[in-house]
């Protein structure tokens, strides 16, 4: 049995949400045999991973330090063989701005979108674009912080009048924003995990929030918010379609070991478009990835083991150098 060191919390704004995903794997981890090292991640983080000496280092980190490469870079510093994706599969993913690029460089749908910085805004007249952008994408128009997950700070600007108000609020999260044209639909996520020979895209889940319009972070995170169907209730052809593009997304990002990619099946076209990817999704008792694993048959305990094991296969960051 392995030496894992946990590290969950940390000081992003999903801090929350990575403490109760922590949990769950420290337990499951327990079960399975291994001795766990929990570690809130804060500024004695490179302290402590050297005090404990672990075999591996499980990465229950969401949001920023956690999920945009930067702890990755300090475990590949210590060489400590670590869960997930790797540097440059954070930092594509993180930044939603960046994924969407590659998304249209690679020709897989996704809804329209501009993007800016505060910079831009406030100094170089970028607001002055505000008509013909509204004009382009129509409204309502999905307002976004480019960085950053679990819907937080993601705000609708049903007219003109709603979008300085919407900046603000994504602005109070990062320094750049998205505008993204909204997709009116079905919610859904396709997780990802590395399979034998190839990765394979679990069971599709489709969220559907009892009383909100649209899946927010209490809708995500509050038990009895939404309702998840999984397997959601597709055609084999929309289900088909679903999980190729979350391989091919997984694929694209360079991500390993597992992940999540989160479509909209659009009801004016019945077209699928890819919005986002997460590189450490949530393993909370909400959380999507554990519900797609528990559908195809994986137990969480199971899936806690497979993510480990692949972090051990992969080896120490120094000896695939």
């Amino acid at each position: 049995m392995a030496r894992v060191a946990v590290l969950k919390g940390g000081t992003s704004l999903e801090r929350q949400v990575s403490l109760r995903s922590g949990a769950r794997v420290e337990d499951a981890l327990e079960r399975l045999g291994h001795d766990v090292v929990p570690i809130d991640a804060g500024a004695d983080l490179i302290e402590r991973l050297r005090a404990a000496s672990p075999d591996a280092a499980f990465v229950a980190l969401h949001g920023r330090d956690g999920e945009d490469g930067t702890v990755q870079e300090l475990l590949e510093i210590l060489d400590i063989p670590y869960t997930g994706s790797g540097v440059l599969a954070c930092v594509r993913s993180i930044d939603k701005v960046l994924t969407k690029h590659l998304l249209v460089e690679a020709r897989i749908p996704t809804p329209e979108f501009f993007a800016f910085s505060e910079t831009a805004f406030k100094q170089l007249g970028a607001a002055d674009t505000l008509p013909a952008i509204e004009e382009r994408l129509d409204f309502p128009i999905v307002v976004k912080p480019a960085s950053g997950g679990s819907a937080l700070g993601i705000k609708f600007a049903r007219t003109a009048e709603d979008v300085p108000g919407c900046l603000v609020s994504a602005f109070a999260y990062d320094q750049k924003v998205l505008l993204e044209r909204h997709v009116s639909g079905r919610d859904l996520a396709v997780s990802v995990v590395e399979g034998r020979d190839e990765p394979l895209a679990l069971p599709v889940v489709e969220a559907v929030p009892r009383e909100e319009d649209f899946y927010d972070f209490e809708a995500r995170y509050e038990i009895g918010r939404t309702d998840f169907v999984c397997p959601a209730e597709l055609d084999e052809d929309h289900t088909a379609r679903a999980r190729a593009l979350a391989v091919g997304v997984y694929k694209l990002l360079g991500f390993y070991g597992f992940g999540r990619v989160d479509l909209m099946l659009e009801d004016s076209t019945g077209e699928l478009q890819v919005l986002e990817a997460n590189a450490i999704p949530g393993l909370t008792e909400t959380s999507l990835l554990p519900q797609a694993a528990e559908a195809a048959g994986i137990d969480f305990d199971s899936l806690v083991g497979r993510i480990l094991e692949l972090a051990l296969e992969r080896g120490r960051p120094a000896a695939r150098v």
